[in-house]
């Protein structure tokens, strides 16, 4: 299997839950969405689907 580098944050994952709430009828307040942000990044370090860059930059 092929490993590839993927870059995710969780402004990004924000940003997506917004959108996808928003089209189903939900408006999140920003703190929500922070959390739900939170969250799902720590459930993909959790499952080993991502790992979290240390490197300051």
């Amino acid at each position: 299997m092929k490993e590839i580098e993927v870059v995710i944050n969780t402004e990004e994952i924000a940003d997506f839950f917004f959108m996808e709430l928003v089209r189903r009828g939900y408006v999140p307040e920003e703190e929500e969405l922070e959390d739900l942000a939170d969250i799902t990044f720590e459930f993909l370090l959790d499952k080993c689907i991502i790992d979290e860059d240390t490197d300051e930059k």
